[in-house]
């Protein structure tokens, strides 16, 4: 509680020091401001999107990154709901959940994170209002009255807070204005016993504060999955969402914007779908072992009904979650530059459990407690002259993550384990860019960061021996005092330097030609799974990953076309990526490194707006990846070059169709439809055929009537095709079993929104 109130009195003291700061006269300082309070687009550019990517507000077109956005409407019409929906308008970037309905996994052209625990942060760097999030676990939550979201492809570092070496997402919600009293309301009503309901209200005060108040329940009485062995559906939700924002601006030159979440969850979580190791007796037509539902585990157990969301699972559903996020942001014009500080605290704490061995015998189950403490800070200073564009920043964060697994293995080792994990990380960094104006219509661009972290970690896992007649786990009598079987006590410090060196070249004002070459690395850490052996739990080193891309956007403004392509070419070492391992009594699998991997490959999008159709609008997004690992070690032996990068699909596409037209008088009508495609992936480092995914095309739609800016009604569908396809899975045939996780089925509903 004093590290809370230590917290909350630096958010304040931020707020204070807004107070203090002089009133100078605005010079050339650089617009860093980052959050619009209603989503901006550029009427003279086509009603071009604004987007904040370098830190300040730019046309999409003249970024010079591969970049996808939603605005608020695409989030609206696309219903873009949670980070598991960014496929939806982005190639080339997968997300993964590994347990179903917890721990979504961003890869981004071929670079993620195989790994579950909130002891490891993404490699694609996650801001919600520019405040990064550290932990895997925080990557749960679900979207509300947001402006908009933006994908940033490759390394990223010398702008941003926290460095990443897949990219970033950036999540900007809806901030407040002084335009007058506004809000809305909206729910949605849909299969599955679905129901959801949200709503705003802006709230000027005076001419120097307003106030934004937003919240949303969730309410789904029916789960997906159907549990045979408590004859019941499970994957039940309830979730609260708040968020409060205050906005004052004292004068031209300060603005502090102060806001706080939280988020309440009793919600169930849904289960994988099991594989056995063995043939049945007498064999099944046509079925071959391993790996099919119709082989048996240990115990003889098998999975015939060929329904991936039925099972007889043996661990209860329940998913409890409690989350606090405050933050303050601060901007002063101090006439020689822009003063951005971003404040941020997150308190976390959540509880679940999963069925590993997907069966109705306790074999692998889990019940997990996690908790995070999160404390950051950013400055920056920022100006653009006639020479160059500039921004100097520093970045610090302190993150506390404590994790516990409390394991049943009553039938398969007689006995009860518990594993945790306490971890504490300190962040300090330093990053400056430049965007040098040398000639016209040509800018060299030089970023450079510098990162210090450190890592401690204490943890490990035991057999508690807790049953008669004793532990198979370690022989060990009933009586005996826990055992341990992997302990660590460790400290890492890692001290890396990034970079960015690029060149953009501008032949007319709608046309961009960029080249760069970066780099971005994520810092080592621990594994924090259950071990059986200490020699699993030591430290992963820091991955490296160095970046060249060349691109091209433009627009042609008569013809309402905007495009954008762009080539890379990644050279990637020290890959942090799972790797079986079977050193102890049980195979896990666990995060370790391989050695290098080479990338490359394509992305381009396209909108059109044709000017010959008022009212429709098509998008198209192609990404193309090779990617390639380099040999290494596994618990099986040596395996060579060539396997394939997990979540790595060589051809995904994502595109759209929507056409608004009018019924008659002020009513519009609007008809759309988005789809994606994935071809087949790979889940580990193995390439295992297992647990891989295969190729797959999921579709969506939307019918509304509507009267702009005023109500909304509308009829919806996800995976309209009812598509089933692997998003994850895990082999441990040496224990009996596997499983599978799948993504969700088809979704339909109604909703209906007011505006006023």
């Amino acid at each position: 509680m004093a590290k809370l109130k230590k917290h909350v009195s630096l958010l304040s003291l931020t707020a204070l020091t807004a107070l203090a700061l002089p009133l100078a006269t605005p010079a050339h300082a650089q617009d860093d401001s980052a959050s619009a309070a209603t989503p901006k687009r550029d009427e003279a550019a086509n009603d071009e999107i604004v987007v904040t990517a370098q830190k300040r507000e730019q046309r999409l077109s003249d970024v010079p990154i591969t970049i996808s956005v939603a605005d608020a409407d695409a989030i609206k019409e696309r219903r873009i709901e949670a980070v598991t929906d960014l496929v939806v308008f982005t190639p080339n970037v997968s997300v993964k959940e590994n347990i179903p309905g917890l721990v979504p996994v961003i890869t981004i052209r071929g670079v993620g994170l195989n790994d579950f625990s909130a002891t490891n942060n993404p490699s694609a760097g996650v801001y919600v209002d520019e405040v990064s999030l550290s932990s895997l676990a925080l990557m749960n939550f679900d979207f509300f009255d947001l402006e908009r979201m933006e994908v940033l492809k490759g390394p990223q570092g010398t702008l941003y807070g926290r460095n990443s070496t897949a990219g970033a997402l950036s999540i900007v919600t809806a901030k407040p204005d002084f335009n007058g009293f506004s809000g809305r309301v909206a729910g949605s009503i849909g299969n599955y016993q679905a129901k959801d309901i949200e709503a705003w209200l802006n709230l000027p005060a005076s001419d120097t504060l307003a106030f934004r108040v937003a919240a949303k329940g969730i309410f789904q009485d029916k789960g997906y999955w159907l549990n045979q062995r408590l004859k019941r559906d499970i994957g039940r939700r309830e979730v609260f969402l708040g968020r409060a924002q205050a906005l004052w601006e004292p004068s031209e030159t300060v603005d502090l914007l102060l806001k706080a979440e939280i988020q309440r969850g009793r919600s169930e979580l849904g289960s994988p779908e099991f594989f056995g190791a063995f043939q049945t007796v007498p064999p099944t037509a046509g079925l071959t072992c391993p790996g099919s539902q119709g082989c048996t585990d240990f115990f003889g157990y098998r999975d015939t009904d060929g329904n991936p969301f039925s099972g007889n699972w043996s661990v209860r559903p329940d998913y409890d979650v409690d989350q606090l996020n405050l933050s303050a942001r601060l901007n002063a014009d101090l006439g020689i530059a822009t003063l951005t500080s971003v404040t941020g605290l997150v308190k976390f704490d959540r509880q679940w459990g999963v069925d590993v061995d997907a069966t109705p015998l306790r074999q692998t189950d889990f019940y997990t407690d996690d908790r995070v403490k999160q404390f950051s800070q950013e400055v920056r200073m920022a100006n653009a002259t006639d020479l160059v564009d500039w921004l100097v920043g520093g970045f610090y964060s302190r993150d506390r993550v404590q994790t516990s697994y409390d394991g049943d293995l009553q039938e398969l080792f007689n006995t009860k384990s518990f594993s945790y994990a306490n971890q504490l990380t300190k962040s300090a960094a330093l990053f400056a860019n430049g965007e040098w104006h040398l000639v016209d219509n040509v800018d060299l661009i030089t970023g450079i960061r510098y990162t210090s972290e450190k890592r401690s970690n204490v943890g490990g896992t035991s057999d508690l021996v807790a049953l008669a007649p004793g532990s198979a786990l370690t022989n060990a009598p009933f009586g005996s005092r826990p055992i341990p079987l992997a302990s660590v006590n460790g400290r890492i410090s890692d001290k890396n330097w990034s970079w960015k060196l690029g060149v953009n070249w501008k032949p007319s004002s709608s046309t961009l030609i960029y080249a760069s070459a970066s780099q971005g690395v994520k810092s080592g850490g621990f594994f924090a799974g259950v071990a059986t052996n200490s020699a699993q739990l030591i430290p992963y080193r820091p991955e490296k990953l160095i970046a060249y891309e060349v691109g091209i956007k433009g627009r042609a403004s008569g013809a309402g076309l905007s495009y954008s392509a762009s080539g890379f070419y990644y050279d990637y070492n020290d890959i942090q990526t799972f790797i079986r391992d079977v050193v102890g009594a049980l195979p896990i699998q666990r995060l370790g490194n391989v050695d290098k991997a080479k990338i490359y490959g394509l992305d381009t999008d396209v909108t059109l707006n044709p000017t010959a159709l008022d009212g429709l609008t098509l998008t198209a997004g192609v990404g193309l990846l090779h990617t390639r690992l380099g040999s290494f070690t596994s618990s099986g032996g040596a395996v060579p070059a060539g396997n394939r990068l997990s979540d790595a699909p060589k051809l995904s596409f994502s595109g759209s169709a929507a056409y608004q037209f009018t019924l008659g008088g002020d009513i519009d009508a609007r008809l759309s439809i988005d789809g994606r495609y994935q071809s087949q992936t790979f889940k580990d480092a193995l390439n295992d055929p297992l647990i891989a995914s295969d190729a797959f095309w999921v579709w969506n739609g939307r019918l509304s009537v509507l009267r702009e800016d005023d109500w909304d009604v509308s009829l919806w569908a996800k995976n309209i095709g009812d598509k089933r396809y692997v998003t994850q899975g895990l082999n441990q045939l040496v224990l009996g079993t596997g499983n599978r996780v799948y993504g969700a089925p088809r979704i339909w509903g109604v909703s209906v929104s007011k505006n006023f």
